[in-house]
């Protein structure tokens, strides 16, 4: 599904391979369905009941015809031993390793093994059998604190703690046991030692039926959240020519040892010390291949369809270069400044960058899609290439986060433009704890008041946008006296003024700031035949001495959807020209209207105080005598377990629910000492953003 599923279309296409997709309930419109030459239903949103049914996706491959071959993607069943071994029964080829490799490297413990075996370095740790969390805890009391409980089937950060003291261990270790049977059928873990300041490098690997290996240089994804990849670029930076040719040996050795066919990836630990240590075999391809092909010229998907049509590696080692530079940058519906908690909610309106050569968007959605809670919430990945180094593609890199537009869930795009314009992050100093270390820097002070500029110019769109619509009226004659409805304009006669109002929308999504910026608009004179409008504005909140400007704007185009429109605009005022985009506003809850503002160096959202336009009717209710006292959910979940019971007496930080959405267990805590008065939510059903989940006193 998604993303990974039309990324594989493309290159089918290419090849001249036909596809068959299939897809839920919550997919049926899904980008990926209409790219493929058929779908079919594949059950509903939940993944356990459609994209891990593995006999329901044996079915359709029968009913279809699809039966030379099925590609996993990545996610769901793409490391799943069974599925292949399924498929292989029926006839059908799995697009991937043998069901012994993915045995073997699937369970961690296993693979530690295998490769400790094949003279490949692994970090100190338990990988045992024996699961008593009492032994456990012995272990890892012996391998000394910190340490890193890993559901051993685990990926992308599921089931993944990381425990600093003894006593928050069993906690730990059951909260890592539950993701790991939830997420991959199988709560087993062990217990390793976590090394403090490390980066993530990987090195991407092919093996064929022939017993050619080749790797395909190596990945940093050291700067991650929740233990998931964010940005990840090729090559790794810093690294001598010794260590990159010894990481590479040592992958090629790791796929040897399980004789691996098809694209792969291993993983690696980077001390500080330059020691590097085995982590994990990921028997699929990855999320971050786009970067490998950037550098390599090579398209890995297509590689893949080769080695399953038992055909040899298409290069050999000495035939594969690294050529510049490339960064990933993941785009998620995800809210940052809240610990990057996973959103949901409609694309209002997306215009990623253009892409070309050096610019690719890796993409599931398109607007009008939602973002639901059911899977992973990444909606694209910006990928770029330079062939003048790290420092020309991180620029790129940058410029094209500014290009990208989105107006919907909440999304980790500002966030990007921090990280990839810091100075630590420019100097190539990556490492697994570079967020938290520079955490200060990445996430300034929201501003309280809206700039000059973006205050002028939202509210001259939407002053633009009011004469188009008046201007239309007037022309089609569907209103005979549109000044009495939207009162203000007088189009035919002297100067009007009209007020606008704004609140500058915070980007956690907490709300907006409390102060308001006003100004007046006078529209002077308009040209109809030229979209050209002049404008005197009054700057109500400002402390400058010249707080009225002349500025002369029009509209360059605009377009309008089911869901939204957006104003592509050009303003000149005291000597300066500027273009930029505003997407019409949207109802964002209840008296609140909310409109994104998108220029060349930044994107701004602006709420409209309620009081000019819509009052709750809910304000004002009994509830709102309880501010500080109702626990909400923080976004769309499902209640896994609930750790207090009416009447517990609780300190600050003590756990009250655990919820789950996007496979993301999110605990909710006391927000301060109290009782519990009540607890409004069951085991096994399902919280709205912004429910009431517990009552305190």
């Amino acid at each position: 599904r998604g993303e990974v599923a039309c990324r594989i279309i493309k290159t089918a296409r290419k090849l001249g391979v036909r596809t068959v997709a299939i897809y839920s309930d919550a997919d049926r419109n899904s980008r990926h369905v209409k790219m493929a030459d058929e779908a079919y239903w594949v059950g509903p949103a939940e993944s356990a009941a459609s994209y891990l049914n593995i006999e329901k996706i044996v079915d359709i491959c029968l009913q279809s015809g699809a039966q030379q071959a099925v590609h996993p993607g990545w996610g769901f069943l793409s490391e799943r031993a069974e599925f292949a071994e399924r498929l292989k029964q029926s006839g059908i080829t799995f697009i991937g390793p043998p069901s012994s490799a993915i045995i073997s490297m699937g369970s961690k413990s296993e693979s530690k093994r295998i490769m400790i075996e094949a003279g490949v370095p692994c970090v100190p740790g338990y990988h045992g059998s024996n699961q008593d969390p009492q032994f456990l805890k012995e272990e890892a009391r012996k391998i000394g604190y910190p340490v890193l409980v890993k559901a051993i089937k685990g990926g992308g950060g599921k089931g993944m703690k990381i425990v600093y003291q003894e006593s928050e261990f069993e906690s730990q270790l059951e909260s890592s046991k539950r993701e790991g049977e939830q997420s991959f059928g199988d709560g087993t873990v062990l217990i390793e030692k976590y090394l403090l300041s490390p980066r993530h490098v990987e090195v991407q690997v092919f093996g064929d039926t022939y017993g050619n290996y080749v790797h395909l240089n190596e990945r940093d994804c050291s700067v991650q959240r929740r233990h998931q990849k964010i940005i990840e670029e090729a090559p790794a930076p810093g690294l001598s020519p010794q260590l990159r040719n010894e990481l590479g040996k040592k992958a090629v050795d790791a796929a040897k040892a399980v004789e691996y066919v098809g694209a792969g990836t291993v993983e690696f630990i980077l001390s500080a010390d330059g020691n590097f240590y085995y982590m994990e075999m990921n028997t699929r391809l990855q999320v971050e291949h786009p970067i490998t092909e950037m550098i390599t010229g090579q398209d890995l998907v297509h590689w893949q369809l080769e080695v399953a049509s038992g055909n040899p590696l298409p290069l050999k080692q000495h035939q594969i270069p690294c050529l510049g530079h490339a960064f990933e940058a993941r785009i998620y519906a995800e809210n940052p400044r809240r610990g990057f908690l996973p959103d949901t909610g409609l694309l209002i309106h997306l215009r990623p960058p253009q892409e070309n050569e050096f610019v690719r968007v890796e993409t599931g959605v398109e607007s009008g899609d939602e973002i639901s809670i059911f899977y992973d919430p990444m909606i694209a990945k910006l990928v770029v290439h330079s062939l003048d180094g790290r420092n020309s593609a991180l620029k790129l890199l940058n410029q094209k986060l500014h290009e990208y537009q989105l107006v919907g869930p909440s999304t980790n795009i500002e966030f990007l433009k921090a990280l990839s314009s810091h100075p630590a992050f420019i100097a190539g100093e990556v490492e697994t704890g570079f967020i938290e270390k520079h955490y200060e820097q990445l996430f300034p002070p929201l501003p309280e008041v809206l700039s000059q500029e973006d205050l002028i110019s939202t509210a001259v769109c939407n002053a633009l946008e009011e004469i188009t619509l008046r201007e239309s009226w007037r022309l089609n004659g569907t209103n005979q006296s549109p000044w009495d409805t939207l009162h203000g304009w007088r189009l035919g006669g002297g100067p009007a003024s009209r007020k606008y109002s704004y609140k500058a929308a915070l980007h956690d999504n907490s709300g907006s700031t409390s102060s308001t910026s006003s100004v007046i608009v006078k529209l002077l004179s308009h040209d109809a035949s030229r979209s050209i409008s002049e404008f005197e504005i009054q700057l109500l909140n400002s402390e400058q001495p010249e707080n009225i400007i002349k500025a002369q704007a029009g509209l360059i185009d605009y377009k309008t959807t089911l869901i939204s429109s957006s104003y592509h605009v050009f303003l000149s005022y005291n000597g300066k020209r500027t273009n930029f985009t505003l997407v019409k506003p949207r109802l964002a809850g209840p008296g609140r209207l909310k409109q994104n503002l998108f220029k060349l160096d930044s994107a701004t959202e602006l709420e409209i105080p309620s009081s000019s336009w819509l009052k709750d009717p809910a304000e004002g209710s009994d509830n709102s005598k309880l501010d500080g006292k109702i626990i909400r959910a923080l976004m769309p979940s499902k209640v896994i377990k609930i750790l207090a019971k009416e009447g517990d007496s609780v300190k600050s930080g003590d756990g009250l629910v655990v919820l789950e959405a996007m496979k993301t267990e999110v605990l909710i805590r006391a927000p301060n000492e109290g009782k519990v008065e009540e607890i409004k939510v069951q085991v096994g059903g399902m919280v709205n953003e912004g429910q009431v989940v517990a009552i305190m006193s």
